[in-house]
Protein backbone atom coordinates (compact mmCIF):
# COMPACT_ATOMS: atom_id res chain seq x y z
CA UNK A 1 0.00 0.00 0.00
CA UNK A 2 1.33 3.43 -0.92
CA UNK A 3 2.07 5.55 2.16
CA UNK A 4 -0.04 8.70 2.19
CA UNK A 5 0.58 11.69 4.40
CA UNK A 6 -1.95 12.43 7.10
CA UNK A 7 -4.26 15.41 6.73
CA UNK A 8 -4.24 17.86 9.64
CA UNK A 9 -7.31 19.85 10.64
CA UNK A 10 -6.42 23.53 10.68
CA UNK A 11 -9.03 24.18 13.36
CA UNK A 12 -8.03 21.65 16.03
CA UNK A 13 -4.69 20.24 14.83
CA UNK A 14 -5.80 16.58 14.78
CA UNK A 15 -4.44 14.25 12.11
CA UNK A 16 -6.54 11.98 9.88
CA UNK A 17 -5.91 9.43 7.13
CA UNK A 18 -8.68 11.02 5.02
CA UNK A 19 -8.59 14.62 3.83
CA UNK A 20 -11.40 16.77 5.31
CA UNK A 21 -12.38 13.94 7.68
CA UNK A 22 -15.62 14.73 9.50
CA UNK A 23 -14.89 15.11 13.22
CA UNK A 24 -15.72 17.16 16.30
CA UNK A 25 -12.98 19.68 16.96
CA UNK A 26 -12.18 20.38 20.55
CA UNK A 27 -9.24 20.60 22.86
CA UNK A 28 -9.49 18.50 25.99
CA UNK A 29 -6.92 17.17 28.41
CA UNK A 30 -6.59 13.74 29.94
CA UNK A 31 -7.02 14.94 33.51
CA UNK A 32 -10.66 15.99 33.12
CA UNK A 33 -11.49 12.36 32.28
CA UNK A 34 -10.15 11.19 35.65
CA UNK A 35 -11.57 13.91 37.91
CA UNK A 36 -13.87 12.39 40.53
CA UNK A 37 -13.04 8.81 39.54
CA UNK A 38 -11.77 6.04 41.79
CA UNK A 39 -7.99 6.28 42.33
CA UNK A 40 -7.35 2.95 40.56
CA UNK A 41 -8.78 4.17 37.23
CA UNK A 42 -5.79 6.27 36.12
CA UNK A 43 -3.20 3.50 36.79
CA UNK A 44 -5.46 1.06 34.90
CA UNK A 45 -5.58 3.49 31.96
CA UNK A 46 -1.80 3.93 32.13
CA UNK A 47 -1.33 0.15 31.89
CA UNK A 48 -3.43 0.04 28.72
CA UNK A 49 -1.34 2.89 27.28
CA UNK A 50 1.86 1.00 28.17
CA UNK A 51 0.51 -2.15 26.47
CA UNK A 52 -0.25 -0.16 23.31
CA UNK A 53 3.17 1.53 23.33
CA UNK A 54 4.80 -1.92 23.46
CA UNK A 55 3.23 -2.44 20.02
CA UNK A 56 4.30 0.91 18.58
CA UNK A 57 3.92 4.70 18.70
CA UNK A 58 0.42 6.02 19.28
CA UNK A 59 -1.40 9.34 19.41
CA UNK A 60 -3.58 9.71 22.50
CA UNK A 61 -6.52 11.97 21.72
CA UNK A 62 -8.54 13.17 24.71
CA UNK A 63 -11.97 14.08 23.39
CA UNK A 64 -15.02 15.42 25.21
CA UNK A 65 -16.47 12.05 26.26
CA UNK A 66 -13.70 9.54 25.50
CA UNK A 67 -10.00 9.04 24.90
CA UNK A 68 -9.15 7.76 21.43
CA UNK A 69 -5.97 5.98 20.30
CA UNK A 70 -4.72 6.62 16.76
CA UNK A 71 -1.91 5.61 14.44
CA UNK A 72 -3.14 6.60 10.96
CA UNK A 73 -6.74 6.16 12.09
CA UNK A 74 -8.40 5.50 15.44
CA UNK A 75 -8.29 1.86 16.48
CA UNK A 76 -9.39 1.93 20.11
CA UNK A 77 -11.00 4.16 22.70
CA UNK A 78 -11.46 4.26 26.45
CA UNK A 79 -14.03 6.06 28.58
CA UNK A 80 -13.13 6.33 32.27
CA UNK A 81 -16.12 5.62 34.50
CA UNK A 82 -16.33 5.89 38.28
CA UNK A 83 -14.88 2.41 38.99
CA UNK A 84 -13.89 0.95 35.59
CA UNK A 85 -12.89 1.74 32.02
CA UNK A 86 -15.33 1.13 29.19
CA UNK A 87 -13.81 0.91 25.75
CA UNK A 88 -13.65 -0.68 22.36
CA UNK A 89 -11.17 -1.99 19.83
CA UNK A 90 -11.73 -2.04 16.08
CA UNK A 91 -10.93 -5.42 14.51
CA UNK A 92 -11.02 -6.49 10.85
CA UNK A 93 -13.07 -9.52 11.84
CA UNK A 94 -15.97 -10.30 14.12
CA UNK A 95 -14.50 -12.08 17.14
CA UNK A 96 -16.93 -13.71 19.55
CA UNK A 97 -15.52 -13.78 23.09
CA UNK A 98 -17.13 -13.53 26.55
CA UNK A 99 -15.08 -10.40 27.33
CA UNK A 100 -16.83 -8.46 24.57
CA UNK A 101 -20.04 -6.88 25.83
CA UNK A 102 -21.18 -5.93 22.32
CA UNK A 103 -19.94 -6.25 18.75
CA UNK A 104 -21.04 -3.78 16.11
CA UNK A 105 -20.28 -4.40 12.44
CA UNK A 106 -19.55 -1.14 10.64
CA UNK A 107 -18.32 -2.66 7.38
CA UNK A 108 -16.86 -5.93 6.11
CA UNK A 109 -13.46 -5.12 7.63
CA UNK A 110 -14.44 -2.95 10.60
CA UNK A 111 -16.04 -4.46 13.68
CA UNK A 112 -16.23 -2.55 16.97
CA UNK A 113 -15.74 -4.83 19.98
CA UNK A 114 -16.87 -3.25 23.27
CA UNK A 115 -15.33 -4.28 26.60
CA UNK A 116 -15.03 -3.25 30.26
CA UNK A 117 -11.81 -3.23 32.30
CA UNK A 118 -12.10 -3.36 36.08
CA UNK A 119 -8.57 -4.33 37.13
CA UNK A 120 -5.06 -4.80 35.77
CA UNK A 121 -5.80 -8.55 35.60
CA UNK A 122 -8.05 -7.73 32.64
CA UNK A 123 -4.99 -6.63 30.64
CA UNK A 124 -4.01 -10.23 29.92
CA UNK A 125 -2.61 -12.03 26.87
CA UNK A 126 -6.00 -12.10 25.12
CA UNK A 127 -6.52 -8.38 25.63
CA UNK A 128 -2.99 -7.58 24.46
CA UNK A 129 -3.52 -9.65 21.30
CA UNK A 130 -6.71 -7.68 20.54
CA UNK A 131 -4.80 -4.42 21.04
CA UNK A 132 -2.13 -5.61 18.58
CA UNK A 133 -4.76 -6.61 16.03
CA UNK A 134 -6.55 -3.29 16.46
CA UNK A 135 -3.25 -1.40 16.18
CA UNK A 136 -2.76 -2.92 12.70
CA UNK A 137 -6.20 -1.51 11.81
CA UNK A 138 -4.96 1.87 13.03
CA UNK A 139 -2.02 1.47 10.62
CA UNK A 140 -4.55 0.55 7.90
CA UNK A 141 -2.79 -2.77 7.26
CA UNK A 142 -6.18 -4.44 6.78
CA UNK A 143 -6.51 -2.48 3.52
CA UNK A 144 -3.45 -4.23 2.07
CA UNK A 145 -5.24 -7.58 1.92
Amino acid sequence: MKERHLWQSKKCGRYFANRNQSHACGRHDLEHHFAGKSPQIRPLFDQVVAAIREIGPVRILPEKTRIAFQVRMSFAQLTPKSRWLDGHVVLARRLEHPRFRQIQTISRRNHIHTFRLTSTRDINADFRSWLAEAYSIGEQRHLER
